[in-house]
Order: C-alpha cells, then structure tokens, then sequence
C-alpha cells in the first residue's frame, strides 16, 4: 500500500487547506495518508472527510516542534485523539507559539533594520485556530524585502542566526510522552536532519558549504544515534526512514538501526507546497507493514 504519512497543510506551515491535500494524494497514487501539521490535530477532521470523498486511508497525525537547545528532534504521533492531553498541549502551544514569534519578529526586526508588525504576520497566519508558526513570521520579511523565503531563512531564522528563538519549546522526551498520553504512536521524524553538535560548531554550521555540512553530519553521527536510543528507551516506537531529505545510503541506516531496535519503519514527503522540491508521494514508501497497525489507531478511515 503506497503512502505518504508526513503531510503539512495551512493548519501550519503549508500552503493548501487539508481537503486540498488529501486530492494531491489521491493524484500521486497515494493509498493511504497522515496530516500531521505542526503542533495540533486542526485540519485532520477535513482531511478525513476527503479521504472519505476520494476512497482513500486516512491515518490522524500531528509532528510535535520538539528541540533540545538549537538540536531539531521533531515527533510523529498517528492516532493522536483529541483529549484532555492534547487540549492542555494545544492551550500551552498556543501561548508559547504566540510568544517566541514574537520574540523572531523583535530580533528579525532588530538584524534587518526593519518595523514589520504583528499584523503583517498574520496575514499569513490564516487558520487562526492552529498556533502561529515561525514560517508566518518569515513569510511576512520575505513579502517587506520581496525575497526568496528559502534564503531569507537561512540567513535569518535557523538555529544560530539573529533571529532563532527556542522559546518555550517542549522537549523530544516531552513529545514522546505527550503522544502516548493522546493515545498515539511516537516516530522519531527525518533522523538525518537531527544534528546533535559541540557549542562551536553548532554557531558555525549554518555558514558551512554542502560538503561540510555533510561532514559534520557523519563526525556527529554517534551523539545522534545516543540521543535516539534515549528516545527509544522514553518509548519512542518507530523511525521516520524514508524521508524526502534522505539519501539512499540514510535510509538503509536508518531502516538497519529500527530494525536492531525494535522499532517500525515510516516514510513521508514532508510536503508543504508546490514551491519546493517535495511533492506529495515521493520517495515512493510502501506501508504494508505497517498499514494494519496504522488503520486500526483512533482517527483512522
């Protein structure tokens, strides 16, 4: 069964309304299919009703914006229900979400020598029942300079630049914990972007070329892999392995360490827009393995 279990709707930070990426699935061939936006479950009510309308499986999702200090650990929960957890989660999220753009749009303003306003933001922040994300704030700099988002980003937002905030973010531990306790499963998401770096080289890595990035990547693979095993030791139950990101050499890695640890495989393209190099159904994943698991969670269709 062909699926695509990372899908980002307007309900974050993509570009379509959730109905609208269930039909990009059906026309990639994809069978079955997870929203999982960022932090909160908004768009997957819509997407189920598509799914329904268009004969395909429907897994909920939600990818929890999990860091530890500037390391990205991002978590995959399917069959999240919307219960007293998720609501506390969801109130907790929405404060803190509005906080640190805040904090992005001072600093943003403070490097760029600009008076963008919270207003400008929420042009972009159209589903106001989903938590602001950064990449509303950074939409509305790209709009003031008339810049390319992507380089705009880089310069700007990432960990180590002007303005990176990790303000009241929860922990992967956290996300582990907070999955289970909606009633979910926890993936680990895109391993090869967790970039678990010494203080001096994390400052530098966002001015490294390709090749030294990829270095850095395969000198600091161990502390990656110790940080998962700890994730997988708080319950941590599968591996996002096939991922847009990944190479082919990665996702054979990746596949061999879920496998000696117990774990089961997903995959995703992490789609958020037709404006980028990830496109709904690609890389090819094939969830038979795990589809009856997958169909049997809460929120399922």
């Amino acid at each position: 069964m062909r699926a695509d279990l990372h899908l980002h709707s307007l309900c974050s930070d993509g570009a379509y309304p959730p109905a609208e990426v269930a039909r990009l699935a059906a026309e990639a061939g994809v069978e079955l299919f997870s929203l999982t936006d960022h932090d909160n479950m908004a768009g997957c009510r819509e997407a189920a009703e598509a799914a329904r309308a268009l004969g395909l499986h429907f897994v909920r999702g939600i990818e929890i914006s999990a860091y530890i200090g500037p390391t990205k650990v991002h978590m995959l929960g399917y069959g999240c229900a919307e219960n007293a957890a998720y609501f506390r989660y969801l109130e907790a999220c929405r404060e803190g979400a509005r906080r640190r753009a805040e904090d992005i749009l001072e600093k943003a303003n403070r490097a760029l020598s600009l008076d963008v306003t919270m207003d400008e933001v929420e042009v972009f922040h159209t589903r106001k029942e989903a938590p602001i994300h950064l990449m509303h704030v950074v939409n509305a700099f790209a709009k003031r300079l008339s810049s390319d988002m992507g380089a705009l980003f880089g310069a700007i937002f990432v960990p180590g630049a002007p303005a990176f905030s990790d303000l009241c973010r929860p922990s992967p531990i956290d996300a582990v914990h907070l999955i289970h306790a909606m009633g979910g499963l926890a993936v680990i998401a895109h391993p090869a972007q967790i970039l678990v770096l010494p203080e001096d080289v994390s400052a530098r890595f966002r001015h490294f070329d390709r090749e030294a990035r990829e270095e850095a990547k395969r000198t600091y693979a161990g502390a990656r892999n110790a940080l998962m095993e700890r994730l997988i030791e708080e319950g941590a139950d599968g591996i996002e392995c096939v991922h847009s990101t990944h190479t082919a050499e990665e996702t054979e890695e990746f596949r061999a360490f879920a496998k000696a640890h117990g774990l089961f495989v997903t995959g995703g393209s992490d789609f958020h827009s037709a404006n980028s190099s990830r496109s709904v159904g690609s890389p090819v994943f094939d969830a038979s393995e795990i589809a009856e698991l997958l169909l049997s969670l809460k929120g399922s269709v």
